[in-house]
């Protein structure tokens, strides 16, 4: 009897033991390395990404915003899993997708009504958009619901409509877009994108030199 609960003293002890040790080197001495690391090597990656404008962060580049005024670039619509009333400059709370099928009545319709809409808002007195040249991602949320980028095409749609709002050439405004275009990362991976929050603080600084 005695060397049962010994046994089992000595194998609780042995337990406890782990548990500390585990805890003190996955719990603690594991993140504090890979933290400093990170801050030492990669600190703006580290810290989110942020975005400074003004003195002041206004934003991650990794994460897409909604609710630009129509003088800016609009980005891609945002249909995630659900929303939150306190933040609205990111509605999303739940990150992801519809997931409803290419055939789905009710994608079809958001799909149609999306190409009007971009259609309408980026005709101007004097270009008028062909609704054939409006592309996927100006109708189409992303897979997470916050891609950050848009297509170089999406971008150039909003050119003549940008250019008209804030008064300027139409050629300033689509060398602006083509400075922020990035190219496919080491050349073969993704496609061509151009993120929407640098591009439109970058108008915003072209405007106010206007």
């Amino acid at each position: 009897m005695n060397n049962s609960v010994r046994n089992t003293a000595r194998l609780l002890g042995a337990g406890l033991r782990a548990l500390l040790v585990l805890t003190l080197v996955t719990g603690v001495l594991y993140p504090l390395v890979v933290t400093g690391i990170a801050q030492g090597l990669f600190p703006g990656k580290a810290n989110g990404s942020e975005v400074e404008a003004g003195g002041r962060v206004v934003g991650s580049s990794l994460i897409g915003q909604q609710g630009y005024s129509l003088d800016y670039f609009q980005p891609r619509p945002a249909d995630g899993l659900g929303e939150n009333s306190l933040n609205t400059q990111y509605k999303l709370i739940l990150s992801g997708a519809t997931n409803l099928s290419a055939d789905n009545e009710k994608l079809v319709r958001a799909v149609r009504a999306a190409k009007a809409e971009a259609v309408k808002e980026n005709s101007t007195a004097g270009h008028r958009v062909n609704p054939a040249d409006v592309p996927a991602d100006a109708v189409t949320s992303s897979g997470s619901g916050l891609d950050p980028d848009i297509s170089p095409r999406y971008a150039d749609l909003q050119v003549h409509r940008v250019a008209e709002r804030n008064h300027l050439p139409v050629a300033q405004v689509r060398r602006l877009v083509g400075r922020h275009t990035e190219s496919r990362t080491l050349g073969f991976l993704g496609e061509p994108r151009v993120n929407v929050l640098e591009l439109n603080i970058a108008l915003k600084g072209l405007v106010a030199k206007r």
